[in-house]
């Protein structure tokens, strides 16, 4: 899964990444429950976490077997794992897919398996992205929009974080036949895609141009299995498993992984159960006097000159919740698990509003 950071608090400035309006790389990282109960020490126990954009109704484990613990994952799990995650993802093939420990993994690997060049990032989105190309000595540089747009490598998150802005599908396939006509690559981050299915280009991995990046554990709410992957070409897919290494996936993740892909019914299910919770928290929130400007069914985004102030307020209450300094406006919380967390995000609100 890739890690939880996107232009935010945290800040970190790498040499080579040219930001629009000349604002410096920040990157946040969520889930810091300890930090937060030292900057609200007040605030009742138990915390709830909404800073993430992770299903907060996990996938329930299979059993594992007890050599997936005590031996070396064997190659036919791994093979087994690469059809189920092409078969979930409407890939044409298996040889078209590559696993890893995360698709953060990922991410960091991909700037290696190219010369130094120019990249292009759709922001505001991941810094992830950036920071990792930049380490590898490519010139990148953040746009917010991609008019224009000559760089070697594109990089698009759809649905994007935190806003959940989606490009259709053939304006991605447009842009990756421009790009392989150049040589270059447009990558595709849908590590939020399998709530908009309909959205992902993942059955046209293998085209060439484009690289498909998919998360397992935001969805399946299983963010500890760390597991992601990377869909296109079957040359490229091949450098990416040789650089990965045997092993990348440990044995109870694959067991785990492979069966969860493979569970349409409860797939289907898990959508319907998150676009339902989301649009009952979006009515929870506009009942509070909040709008909700955008994000997915794991996640929603505040607008709202108050923002600082009702962080604040949420963070006095025991609530996490994501901010950003490049958008002070702006407040991302994950779907509650319950409506108790629910009710508590909207006295929260309420009582600073009023």
């Amino acid at each position: 899964m890739m890690a939880e950071s996107t232009a935010g608090s945290k800040r970190l400035v790498h040499e080579g990444i040219v930001h629009k309006g000349g604002v410096p790389g920040e990157i946040i990282h969520g889930g810091d429950l300890d930090t937060a109960r030292t900057a609200f020490p007040g605030a009742p126990e138990p915390w709830v976490d909404l800073s993430t954009g992770i299903n907060p109704w996990p996938y329930p484990l299979p059993p594992i077997p007890a050599e997936a613990w005590a031996r070396l994952p064997g190659r036919a799990a791994e093979t087994a794992l690469r059809a189920a995650a092409a078969a979930c993802y409407g890939v044409p093939s298996p040889d078209r897919v590559a696993a890893a420990g995360g698709s953060q993994a990922l991410i960091q690997l991909l700037p290696r398996l190219r010369h130094p060049g120019t990249v292009a990032v759709l922001g505001p989105t991941y810094a992830e992205h950036a920071a990792g190309w930049a380490k590898a000595g490519h010139r990148v540089t953040e746009l917010e929009s991609l008019e224009g747009c000559d760089a070697d490598v594109v990089v698009v998150v759809n649905p994007n974080n935190p806003d959940g802005r989606i490009l259709p599908p053939e304006t991605l396939l447009a842009l990756a036949e421009r790009q392989a006509a150049r040589g270059g690559w447009l990558v595709v981050d849908e590590a939020f895609a399998e709530v908009t299915p309909e959205c992902s280009v993942a059955p046209e991995a293998g085209r060439a141009g484009l690289v498909v990046l998919r998360s397992f554990g935001k969805f399946f709410g299983l963010a500890g299995v760390r597991l992601g992957f990377l869909l296109g070409a079957p040359a490229l897919v091949w450098d990416v498993r040789a650089a990965v290494g045997p092993w990348a996936v440990s044995g109870p993740a694959l067991a785990v992984a492979t069966a969860a892909l493979s569970d349409s019914a409860w797939i289907a299910a898990t959508r319907r159960r998150l676009a339902e919770a989301a649009a009952r928290f979006d009515a929870r929130l506009a009942a509070a006097g909040v709008r909700v400007a955008g994000g997915t069914s794991l996640f929603r985004l505040i607008d709202d000159p108050r923002a600082a102030g009702l962080y604040n307020a949420l963070g006095r209450a025991g609530v996490l919740v994501r901010r950003f300094d490049h958008r002070k406006d702006w407040l991302r919380l994950g779907l509650p698990a319950n409506r108790a967390v629910e009710e508590r995000v909207k006295v929260a609100f309420e009582t600073f509003i009023n």
